[in-house]
């Protein structure tokens, strides 16, 4: 008789998803306030780095712009947070982000590698540079007072757009777009030449993984009392997101997942308990963790799988013989 073997692949049906919803659902009323902000700040990494994944993870195009995306969305919160309702803000927050990836993507995606990542870390410069001239001259200002939102509220709502993203992840991905992006992904000319409009998949794929960057600013605004263009468009919100895809790999939907929850938790424990040299600790661990995990911890888990079932296969000859 067959034993049943359990691999990777059957922890991520549907039931497993479901089954972690709703115990995040429920987690405000068995968890204490600062896990609800621990959480909170988790769900908006992921949500970062699983945007970033969308489009980055399957064409090769490392983009810089997430730190643009995030901040328009927290600088929309800023200006409407007072006048509209907060789901409002928060979809026009999403909208305002992508309709701006669709402009810098029409503009920025016709080139490769190195370019187009300088382009797009340009972009967050450029945005952030602008609104401190705008307020310092023109306003007579520097920074904005944001409205306060419950803590409930806020992991409720960052909850709910990281779910809108997985679920679009998940059929972006068996998408005619996923198969066309992965195709560009392997070699641009081929796709190309095979009648893929390559520049409009590329546009609006990077526009699509900009509204949830957007929202997700939009609703972290609300957190913040005081925003100013170097805390809404700081950089670390570009390279954060990628270091973490790297690290949790992006071979598979859990992977940036993996990568932005065990990133963001270990900040969060490294600038509590060793405020000096978290940094430096920090970089010891990417560095680490690129030189011998190239595809990631989700490269790393079916090697190990592997071995282990080559072990257990080894045993049972031994014993019949």
């Amino acid at each position: 008789m067959n034993s049943l073997r359990v691999t990777p692949k059957s922890f991520l049906s549907p039931g497993i998803f479901l089954l972690i919803l709703v115990l995040l659902a429920a987690s405000p009323l068995y968890v204490s306030p600062y896990t609800i902000v621990l959480l909170t700040t988790i769900f908006m990494f992921v949500i970062l780095t699983v945007s970033w994944a969308i489009f980055s993870g399957p064409t090769g195009y490392i983009s810089l712009a997430p730190a643009a995306f995030f901040g328009v969305g927290i600088y929309i919160t800023a200006m409407l947070g007072k006048e509209l309702p907060l789901l409002v803000v928060v979809g026009i927050g999403g909208l305002a982000s992508f309709v701006l990836a669709l402009i810098i993507g029409a503009l920025t995606l016709r080139l490769r590698g190195i370019y187009f990542a300088i382009l797009t870390f340009g972009l967050v410069e450029l945005i952030r540079h602008f609104l401190l001239f705008w307020e310092t001259n023109i306003t007579g200002t520097r920074g904005r007072i944001v409205v306060l939102v419950e803590n409930d509220v806020i992991f409720y709502i960052m909850l709910a757009i990281l779910v809108l993203l997985m679920l679009t992840t998940y059929f972006l991905r068996r998408s005619k777009f996923g198969l066309a992006l992965q195709s560009i992904g392997e070699n641009e000319e081929a796709a190309a030449h095979r009648g893929i409009n390559v520049t409009m998949v590329k546009v609006i794929v990077f526009a699509i993984s900009a509204i949830f960057m957007g929202a997700a600013g939009a609703i972290m605004a609300t957190k913040w009392t005081y925003i100013d263009p170097y805390i809404a468009f700081n950089p670390l919100f570009s390279f954060l997101p990628a270091l973490m895809a790297i690290f949790g790999g992006m071979g598979q939907l859990y992977g940036p997942v993996i990568g932005a929850v065990i990133f963001t938790y270990l900040e969060e424990v490294l600038t509590t308990r060793f405020p000096y040299y978290y940094m430096l600790i920090f970089g010891v661990v990417l560095v680490v963790a690129i030189l011998y995990l190239p595809n990631g911890l989700v490269g790393l888990l079916p090697r190990l799988w592997r071995r282990r079932w080559r072990k257990g296969g080894s045993a049972k000859q031994n014993a019949s013989t």
